[in-house]
């Protein structure tokens, strides 16, 4: 008997159908922003007491989230273990893991870092694409999707990513045609927070890959900005072309009188959830 192995980008597309939704919350413990009420002896005790809570709250609205890598390894080893903990949890909840770790160094060592978030458990993982092919392709490997920062929502970004090819285009245009021709496992990261002049240029691009988009929220975009980036005539949220992720605004909302912290981020991921919705039920 024949079986089928799914690939990372198809796997993904069933989550945002299932989920009904293209939102992503993105889990960035940051110690000072946790509220006081959050259960712990100690501060890493309350950092994993928070991310476990908040996967719980967000797996009520989302099937999608994003650790932030960098909250975690500032902690050397025991954060590490958080963050192992943390994507154990995300995986029981049914939830589909991107690491955010931004790796990008030569095939030898990229093949270390991917073994070690496939062994994580991690379905897709963000990289560095400036040395080549060569630093995704070990990612791929271990059959983990990955997005490649493409044009992204730093307002610096575009000292580099703006500056003018003598072919035409700029540098983030060179890397998307780069991240196309590597296939659907490949995804760019595309803030929203660009102009949408230059977002719908690079949809136009890259018809059919994914796009991560950072920027919602906190940083200033809009679910509306994300308009530009979406596939014409998409049905459902798989077909929008989209994962847009929102951290700070959900994992940290204001609380309504009465409401416990978990319920705020519940109420927060809801509302993101079903704003990210109408992208493709209106």
């Amino acid at each position: 008997m024949s079986t089928t192995t799914s690939t990372p980008y198809e796997t993904l597309i069933d989550a945002l159908d299932s989920a009904k939704t293209c939102a992503c919350v993105g889990i960035d413990p940051v110690l000072e922003r946790i509220p006081e009420d959050v259960p712990g002896e100690s501060d890493l005790a309350r950092i994993q007491s928070f991310c476990l809570g908040t996967l719980e709250s967000a797996a009520q609205h989302v099937r999608i989230v994003k650790p932030q890598s960098a909250c975690f390894e500032r902690y050397g080893s025991p954060g590490y273990t958080i963050l192992e903990r943390v994507i154990a949890r995300a995986r029981e909840l049914d939830l589909y893991v991107i690491l955010d770790a931004k790796r990008g160094d030569i095939g030898s060592s990229a093949t270390h870092y991917a073994v070690g978030a496939s062994n994580m458990g991690a379905h897709w993982i963000t990289c560095s694409p400036y040395m080549g092919r060569s630093s995704i392709e070990p990612f791929l490997n271990e059959d983990l999707g990955v997005f490649a920062l493409c044009k992204t929502s730093n307002p610096d970004a575009q000292e580099l990513q703006a500056k003018p090819m003598t072919s035409g285009g700029d540098v983030s245009d060179l890397v998307g045609s780069m991240i196309t021709n590597m296939g659907t496992n490949v995804g760019a990261v595309v803030g929203a927070t660009n102009n949408h002049e230059d977002l719908t240029d690079l949809r136009k691009s890259m018809p059919d890959t994914m796009f991560l988009v950072p920027g919602v929220g906190a940083q200033g975009g809009t679910i509306d900005d994300v308009r530009a980036m979406i596939r014409p005539n998409a049905s459902s949220p798989g077909e929008l072309g989209v994962v847009i992720n929102a951290s700070r605004s959900v994992i940290f909302p204001d609380r309504a009188t009465g409401e416990s912290w978990e319920e705020s981020i519940a109420r927060a991921s809801g509302e993101f959830a079903c704003q990210c919705a109408a992208l493709h039920t209106d």
